[in-house]
């Protein structure tokens, strides 16, 4: 199965050129003329388009690989790879936990929320607007979390997530079956 290298060169719903230099000459460039607006709808706007991307790559058999500028674009990766019926576990790796809501998050970041959408906690309005289902949280697994807000650590102790405090833990479990997808943050 050959790669398709997917580049979103934004950050949230603002424009990273600094990203494309990242891009091969085969690489799609996952970029759209947003209007000006809410933040999340341009962001929905964006990620609708990444979702066709990937949907697009795995119907040529084609294995999706994402890069990206923000953690949130798991949301349009997810939505492509469901619009092929493909549900997968999905392994988080990143030193942030990316799980607080509204209620819980200290900054006020929206990028410190994708993982707790994707599990169908705090707003949905992205999540919705991309076409994505929730993933089961017993499907999310978080490895190598280490700096996580207080309210997030109380989040994930309610949720069925799997949480590893270290990668090499990953090295001794059983994951469940079926498709799985690696959401890999460099921090």
């Amino acid at each position: 199965m050959q790669n398709k290298m997917i580049l979103t060169p934004f950050f949230l719903d603002q424009p990273v050129p600094g990203l494309m230099p990242l891009a091969g000459a085969d690489w799609q460039i996952n970029s759209v003329d947003l209007p000006n607006g809410d933040t999340q709808d341009r962001m929905t706007l964006l990620h609708r388009s990444l979702a066709a991307e990937v949907a697009t790559a795995v119907a040529n058999k084609q294995r999706p690989i994402s890069i990206a500028g923000d953690c949130c674009t798991t949301l349009g990766v997810l939505a492509g790879l469901q619009q092929t019926d493909i549900h997968p576990t999905l392994i988080w790796f990143d030193a942030h936990g990316d799980f607080n809501d509204w209620q819980t998050t200290p900054s006020g970041f929206l990028g410190g929320m994708p993982l707790a959408m994707i599990a169908g906690i705090g707003q949905q309005k992205m999540v919705k607007g991309v076409g994505l289902q929730p993933l089961p949280s017993a499907r999310i697994w978080l490895t190598d979390g280490r700096d996580l807000d207080p309210g997030e650590k109380k989040l994930l102790a309610e949720s069925n997530v799997t949480h590893l405090s270290s990668v090499t833990q990953l090295l001794d479990i059983k994951l469940p079956p079926g498709m799985i997808y690696v959401h890999f943050d460099v921090d």
